[in-house]
């Protein structure tokens, strides 16, 4: 209710003024700070000057190595052909593996192209697009960044051409499945036809060994790295795999793993220093790459075996525990853990005790088990960097597919993991595109393994990741996820023709990625509206296991739905590309808002750190098992850097001797009661709530004699001051702190227990801070704010506001509620006279 506040009534404005000011600060955090303005050289234009980063240092055509394997079945260089003159989407593939019907393919230059399929082409035409630079993508190459020059002028660049011409050279390495490719003959010759775009890999090969350590040599010693100098030697002595004894007692090699240069912010992205005591690599390491002329085999990549082994080194159990695992302990004590990793196992099911299982669960994880991964990277902190503002770091958040597969080494089943890289032009010429883990984590000069924190979340729910087979029609939700991530890929390879795709808070990987996720749940919508006889089959079927797990899946759409469209309004260039997509609007031309209004609409996929969470606890509410990969800085020893866990806005903000971020924890609740708009339904809840508030309060204080009919001046300028003053005090300053500060946002999804015990002490604290303001701030309305009348109706007010707040978790729809009860009564019923509030709203 009414009351003198702490702060002048007169400036209300200036609070205004303020939240206006701290939603633009917020927003302005959105902007990736890892990626900060420059006119330095891109860190990519720096390394492609060291000979082992470019492809003529290793030869076309390599002896064959047994104890070394093709990264895929077919394995090659992308070469960016001149402009086709037949205006399809092909580029040249120079063939370093091929399958053994075909390997009289190898060492040769052949055509790669999309297949004929009608379904598959039209996306791919959609995402065609004539390539001219704008003045705001020279602004972006002179910041540093990689944009694809080579491409600039184009005509009809489609998104295998957009993938060869990403880099200054033709250093594009990739991989393909047998199954996925189809090989052609033309009047051009033999050609490679292929239905997804191909797989960046690092490098041609790759092999099993534990790293021994280093040789000590005077020759081959690198000028710079990490740590005392001199510099170790590159040169490090390897134990191969043996399948026969599975162990390390295979023959022992020489291979080079060279330090990468450092990169403009002074950061080395890996080092060789100490990497054979790295506690990752207790069950060895892949090693990624190709012998040079010499006949040295060097490491272009590196990849842990004990990360993607099926032995988790924590069980989480029960939903309580799961949800508070992913909020607090997923990435706690990260900088303390720089060097380790950790592998969760998050289960559903009932509580129990978490703690490290007896061994691995192959039946819950059979071979050919699909998995949709949600990725995170963190910060790095140094002396010439440190990734975090206001208490901030974004970090990166992508969408991926895991899968459980033999290794071709040990036989073993084990995560193979793949992302999907929503990613815009950068300094270090990372290309948006289908991506193996090898290369976006592992390579040695552009992965992140060694140096930034990440987290992998594998979310393993059939009714997601299996396919549909009903009536002769294929419905595939983690298929059409794929498809409309490729598109995203694609389009931000171009910027949709402008040669750049920059980031702001309404176009960004999260949001961007996220939105590719919200077109396919409209598309597998479409796919069964369309097909009367699926929706017949289901009906009729009420018990198939398909249906069972296809009614899973209407409930995880709607849930994910309720995260990428919070304020029940989507985005209107989302809905534009889902139309444009599905055929439904006239022409092919994409939407794209940057405005900070339109982010709003999609707030729950503002931060990385945030939509990471969220979602991985909305597939854990829908029964998904989820599998957590931690990584800190892993690899060879780096002192000079130290992880930084991402957060959400003030994030890194804590109370002193506290480990609970209570800043935190009431900044986001602020957050997002602040962005959390309502639609028609929440507006209609409060209306609602609002209208029995009045129906009970107003007879009950009219009959106690409280209340009474006494009309304020309504045409005076006072009257309307005094409504703008009664907007901030009480209604938006008591809802900020006994509703939006106190109790836990809908979004937490917390127990309906500790929902009623924050509720009754939110209450409570409403109800005793009316007297107390009256006996130390505002004497004149003790009279009123100690009558029991008056309590009763405050308490009735706060439990209503309590209501609409857990329905919509809006500030704005209880401000409403508190601001109409309390003008209403200042107004109408006698409140002016007992609080003599024009005297004190005046003074």
């Amino acid at each position: 209710m009414i009351r003198r506040s702490f702060f002048p009534v007169r400036n209300g404005r200036s609070l205004l003024l303020f939240w206006v000011a701290f939603l633009l600060v917020a927003l302005s955090l959105l902007l990736p700070f890892a990626h900060a303005q420059s006119v330095s050289p891109s860190n990519y234009d720096r390394t492609i000057q060291i000979p082992w980063n470019r492809p003529e240092f290793y030869p076309l055509r390599q002896p064959p190595r047994a104890l070394y394997h093709p990264v895929g079945d077919w394995v090659g260089r992308l070469i960016l052909p001149n402009a086709p003159s037949d205006g399809k989407d092909w580029v040249w593939l120079e063939v370093y593996t091929a399958p053994d019907p075909y390997k009289r393919l190898e060492g040769q230059q052949i055509r790669l192209q999309w297949r004929s399929d009608p379904q598959l082409q039209s996306w791919v035409e959609a995402v065609t697009q004539d390539v001219k630079f704008t003045e705001a993508t020279q602004k972006v190459r002179e910041q540093g960044n990689v944009v694809p020059d080579r491409l600039n002028g184009r005509s009809q660049v489609g998104p295998v051409q957009s993938l060869a011409g990403a880099h200054a050279l033709d250093d594009v390495v990739v991989a393909m499945e047998a199954d996925r490719v189809t090989v052609a003959q033309s009047p051009q010759g033999t050609s490679l036809q292929v239905d997804r775009e191909p797989m960046q890999v690092p490098a041609r090969l790759v092999a099993l060994v534990r790293i021994l350590g280093p040789v000590p040599s005077r020759q081959g010693i690198p000028k710079t790295c990490p740590g005392r100098r001199p510099c170790l030697s590159e040169q490090v002595r390897v134990q191969h795999y043996n399948p026969t004894s599975r162990r390390f007692d295979g023959p022992q090699e020489v291979v080079r793993i060279p330090q990468s240069i450092p990169d403009r912010d002074g950061i080395f992205r890996s080092t060789p220093r100490q990497l054979e005591k790295s506690p990752a690599g207790t069950a060895g390491w892949y090693l990624y790459g190709a012998q040079d002329t010499s006949g040295r085999f060097v490491v272009r990549a590196i990849k842990p075996r004990s990360l993607f082994q099926l032995n988790p080194t924590q069980q989480v159990m029960g939903m309580s525990d799961g949800m508070q695992y992913l909020d607090q302990q997923n990435w706690q004590d990260t900088e303390k853990r720089k060097g380790n990793f950790q592998k969760v196992w998050i289960q559903p099911g009932t509580r129990g005790n978490a703690g490290v299982p007896s061994g691995p669960p192959p039946t819950l994880f059979p071979i050919g088990t699909k998995a949709l991964v949600i990725h995170l990277f963190g910060g790095i902190a140094s002396q010439n960097k440190q990734e975090s503002a206001l208490g901030t770091v974004t970090g990166h958040f992508a969408y991926g597919v895991a899968q459980v597969v033999r290794d071709d080494f040990t036989g073993e089943p084990q995560w193979d993991i793949q992302y999907l890289q929503v990613y815009a032009h950068n300094p270090d010429g990372i290309i948006a595109g289908w991506t193996d883990w090898s290369l976006y984590q592992g390579d040695l000069q552009r992965g992140w393994l060694g140096n930034r924190p990440t987290s992998d979340v594998l979310v393993t729910l059939d009714a997601v990741t299996q396919d549909y087979k009903i009536e002769g029609v294929t419905l595939s939700p983690l298929g059409e996820l794929l498809t409309q991530l490729q598109i995203m890929m694609a389009r931000y390879r171009l910027g949709d023709g402008t040669g750049s795709a920059a980031v702001n808070p309404a176009t960004s990987c999260v949001q961007d990625a996220n939105q590719a996720l919200y077109i396919a749940i409209q598309h597998i919508r479409q796919q069964v509206a369309e097909q009367p006889a699926i929706v017949a089959w289901l009906r009729s079927h009420p018990n198939d296991p398909q249906t069972q797990r296809f009614r899973q899946l209407e409930q995880v759409g709607r849930a994910l739905e309720a995260e990428l469209a919070p304020s029940d309004t989507v985005r209107p260039d989302w809905q534009m590309n889902a139309e444009t997509l599905a055929g439904t609007r006239g022409g092919v031309e994409f939407s794209q808002r940057k405005d900070p209004l339109t982010a709003l609409l999609s707030w729950r996929t503002l931060l990385p750190r945030m939509a990471h969470d969220e979602l991985a606890k909305v597939f854990l509410e829908q029964g998904s098992h989820l599998w957590v990969l931690r990584t800190n800085q892993l690899g060879g020893w780096d002192g000079a850097i130290r992880p930084l866990a991402p957060t959400v806005v003030f994030g890194e903000y804590t109370a002193p001797l506290a480990r609970l971020p209570w800043l935190l924890t009431v900044m986001q609740r602020i957050g997002a009661s602040l962005v959390s708009v309502p639609g028609w339904r929440g507006w209609v809840w409060t209306i609602a709530i609002l209208l029995g508030y009045g129906v009970i309060a107003i007879p009950l204080g009219l009959n106690s004699g409280f209340l009474h009919p006494d009309f304020y001046p309504l045409r005076s300028w006072t009257a309307l001051r005094l409504l703008f003053n009664l907007l901030f005090f009480p209604a938006i300053s008591e809802e900020l702190v006994f509703r939006v500060a106190l109790l836990p946002h809908p979004t937490e999804r917390v127990s309906l227990a500790i929902w009623t015990l924050w509720t009754l002490i939110g209450l409570v604290a409403f109800l005793l801070y009316h007297p107390l303001n009256a006996r130390f701030f505002y004497p004149p309305g003790r009279s009123t704010f100690t009558h029991p009348v008056f309590l009763l109706l405050a308490g009735l007010l706060g439990l209503a506001c309590t209501i609409a707040y857990g329905l919509t978790g809006s500030l704005w729809t209880v401000t409403l509620i508190h601001w109409v009860a309390v003008a209403t009564w200042i107004l109408f019923l006698g409140g002016e006279h007992r609080l003599n509030a024009k005297k004190f709203t005046t003074s």
